[in-house]
């Protein structure tokens, strides 16, 4: 693949210059320790209709201006680029909370007419689900995770400060309806409890005596320091080994006898099976090694970590005139292999330099 001499300022040196000496110009994007990006996660909007207490103040933020926004055309050549250049086999829609892209349809119509055809998936809180569910399976999305954090109406208003509990589980009724399965529910436990005084132990038994009962896949995720007002710490966070230790005492857990891969998720059989229940050990018990994203953020910002420092911008180069159709996606292809290369072996939240990053969590994208 040739270089192409884009006369903008770069924020890092072409392929062979310093730091890029056998970056693969060709192939999957690869990074200095051999791992392959081939899940794309991408934020389609930092808003959101919840203020969840781990993740963003009651009063809501200060979210990206329109223009700083791409546009949906944007976003599936960004798509399209990495499914066709970059061998990316999966691509997740994220936010925020993506039901609020207006134009979540089209993109998905847009990435389901690929070929190769990725895999389509997405995150999201489900307050849209119940109308939406039938028109995203129709677009081309083949499976979703709804983040739920309670089992009880009471509960999940003081976690997300939103009445709302009784639509996200009419949402996931209707993913399921509508073929997108399995349903995944995705739960992040905290130990302030509820103001009926119930303790996360509860929380997590009703929760996945919920999913049981109704055949969804829970996983539970270990909080991580990605909340916009950086109070989380890890004597506060609730780990992988307490909540398995919590399920253990009601249930039969075994692990499953699955390969992983590079699955986020320990599983383990419920009662012997068929149901099981993951959970997301990211900070204690980090996967690093078998890590197989990359990120791009709602304006246009690779991010080869949930936890880099970095970003590389794209929309830029995106909306740079005088390069035509071939020379602007190989543009962005290179772009994007340099901005992989460089990731780091891990997120470091145990090293004496980890920092959190500036953007919260719901300004990255999950």
């Amino acid at each position: 693949m040739a270089v192409v001499a884009l006369g903008l300022p770069r924020s890092q040196p072409g392929a062979g210059e310093t730091g890029f000496a056998g970056m693969p110009t060709t192939g999957p994007m690869l990074d200095r320790f051999g791992r392959a990006a081939t899940d794309l996660r991408v934020s389609l909007t930092d808003r959101c209709n919840l203020r969840c207490t781990y993740c963003m103040p009651e009063e809501g933020m200060s979210w990206l201006p329109d223009d700083d926004l791409l546009a949906a055309e944007e976003i599936s050549r960004l798509v399209r680029v990495a499914v066709t250049r970059l061998h990316v086999a999966e691509v997740r829609f994220t936010g925020g909370e993506p039901l609020l892209r207006r134009e979540l349809p089209e993109i998905l119509r847009a990435a389901a007419a690929l070929r190769p055809r990725p895999e389509l998936s997405l995150t999201t809180n489900g307050l849209g689900l119940k109308q939406k569910a039938r028109l995203l399976a129709d677009c081309g999305l083949d499976r979703l995770n709804v983040s739920l954090d309670a089992a009880d109406p009471a509960t999940y208003a003081e976690s997300t400060r939103r009445d709302r509990f009784a639509d996200v589980i009419a949402g996931l009724a209707a993913a399921s309806a509508a073929g997108l399965r399995p349903v995944k529910v995705n739960a992040v436990l905290t130990r302030r409890g509820s103001s009926g005084g119930k303790d996360w132990r509860d929380v997590a038994a009703e929760l996945l005596d919920l999913c049981l009962a109704s055949g969804y896949e829970l996983r539970f995720i270990e909080q991580m320091p990605l909340d916009a007002g950086r109070s989380w710490t890890r004597a506060e966070m609730i780990t992988a080994d307490e909540i398995l230790e919590a399920l253990g005492s009601r249930h039969r857990l075994s692990p499953d006898p699955a390969p992983r891969g590079s699955a986020p998720a320990g599983r383990w059989l419920v009662d012997g099976g068929p149901a099981s229940v993951g959970v997301i050990a990211s900070v204690t018990k980090p996967f690093c090694a078998d890590c197989d994203r990359t990120r791009i953020t709602a304006d246009g910002q690779v991010r080869n970590c949930l936890f880099a420092a970095e970003e590389t911008d794209l929309r830029a180069l995106l909306r740079s005139p005088g390069l035509d159709e071939e020379a602007l996606d190989e543009a962005l292809a290179l772009r994007w292999r340099q901005a992989m290369w460089t990731k780091r072996t891990g997120h470091g939240m145990d090293d004496p330099w980890f920092q959190q990053p500036e953007r919260p969590m719901s300004a990255i994208g999950g």
